[in-house]
């Protein structure tokens, strides 16, 4: 993957004002050389002298003004070949962005959003409704497949998201060699998109902090709420947990095993056995969750990942009934009882099952981030609540992605 570490449009433009003090400096040293030369030898006439000090303060300004007018087309000129990134829009130049956006004092929020073809509407739909609901400094990470770059960037330059901060990431399918099964009945394990979550410190180089979140969500508050989640020493990822979560006491009773480690790891292994987790231990959802990344490089949280999926390729360590996505299993060994929780509104999820439906529309209202994970997406038929999803939606301008409508859906939220 391509290294992408720029220097946003205001550091340039700072070091602009830099230089100009700098000519500013030369400009009186060779005034004060002038001067002497005049002391020492008196053979040019002042407006002579004068005359020579303009023409090099002029000049030295000159290459100056050049040199900064190179950096600053070198940062319009932003795309990349779609082998690594593919885009950084800078914000210095985007007329109707937010004052804060532009401020270089407040800290930059890094939201990873992976980004598949068939699920574009999705993402688009998250990235308008974190960007309209917070006045923070927001950055979107947009990890998709080279297929998808040039569809995204069509739709990202829409008029409703002209405004966004954004990178666009290739993710390098590569990394997964070994490491997942190429079972046919298995069919999320070879989507390569969903395994983005693993490598944040790859694809969010430089920060020390980020968020990461699925495409079937909607966010209702201000993301900055999400981002200050306190993390406790030690723990590199906060998520949250599923049997503590509020949407799971308010639609689900008596769920088994699908909220506990047992739901996704086979107990059966020797392997899972000789770790000492508790089968009853709580689940967690992975599908949304703030990450230190500080310390998620010093604990080698990447590596350790990588050592249980292919693990699992060569032993079949996860539940043969899995309860959830394919990347709950090794999260799950690599995190247990080390990691922080997230306050349970903002991952409000199940709206994607048929459990979704128990929702009151107040409940639904006043959380903080709604998830339709579950087979029932929101751009689909089925899900519950989609009309709170759709208002969110822009179309795609390219007519490629399109709703599955059968009929209108009122939830009636006032």
């Amino acid at each position: 993957m391509e290294k992408y570490g720029q220097k946003s449009g205001w550091r340039r433009l700072k070091r602009g004002q830099e230089d100009w003090k700098i000519a500013e400096y030369a400009y009186r040293l060779i005034g004060l050389i002038t001067n002497i030369y005049i002391r020492q030898k008196r053979k040019m006439s002042f407006r002579k002298v004068n005359i020579v000090i303009l023409v090099l303060a002029v000049a030295l300004f000159l290459l100056v003004l050049h040199h900064n007018f190179l950096g600053l087309s070198s940062l319009l000129r932003n795309e990349v070949s779609d082998s690594g990134i593919v885009g950084l829009q800078p914000v210095d130049f985007i007329p109707n962005a937010p004052q804060q956006a532009v401020d270089g004092r407040q800290e930059e929020i890094p939201v990873v959003i992976a980004a598949s073809e068939d699920r574009l509407g999705g993402a688009i739909a998250a990235i308008n409704s974190i960007q309209h609901n917070t006045r923070s400094n927001v950055i979107f990470y947009i990890v998709t497949l080279n297929s998808t770059a040039d569809h995204l960037r069509s739709w990202l330059s829409s008029s409703t998201l002209k405004s966004i901060r954004y990178k666009i990431v290739n993710f390098d399918t590569k990394l997964l060699e070994g490491k997942v099964k190429k079972d046919p009945d298995e069919g999320e394990s070879i989507k390569p998109l969903t395994f983005a979550r693993f490598y944040l410190p790859i694809l969010v180089p430089g920060a020390k902090k980020a968020i990461y979140m699925d495409d079937d969500v909607i966010v209702q508050g201000d993301i900055l709420a999400l981002y200050n989640t306190p993390l406790k020493p030690g723990h590199a990822a906060a998520f949250s947990e599923d049997c503590d979560s509020t949407s799971t006491k308010v639609v689900i009773r008596g769920a088994g095993n699908q909220y506990n480690y047992i739901g996704y790891l086979d107990y059966k292994k020797e392997r899972i056995r000789k770790l000492s987790m508790k089968a009853s231990t709580c689940s967690f959802n992975p599908g949304v969750f703030v990450a230190n990344l500080t310390e998620w490089k010093k604990q080698n949280i990447t590596n350790q990942l990588e050592k249980w999926m292919k693990l699992n390729v060569e032993e079949g360590l996860y539940s043969r009934t899995l309860a959830g996505s394919i990347t709950t299993p090794p999260l799950l060994i690599v995190f247990y009882q080390q990691h922080s929780t997230i306050d349970p509104m903002w991952n409000v999820r199940h709206l994607g099952s048929s459990a979704g439906k128990r929702y009151s529309p107040q409940f639904v209202k006043a959380a903080k981030l709604l998830h339709w994970n579950g087979h029932f997406k929101p751009w689909g038929r089925t899900a519950s609540y989609t009309d709170v999803w759709e208002k969110w939606y822009i179309p795609d301008p390219t007519g490629k992605f399109s709703l599955i409508r059968r009929h209108v859906e009122i939830s009636n939220i006032k």
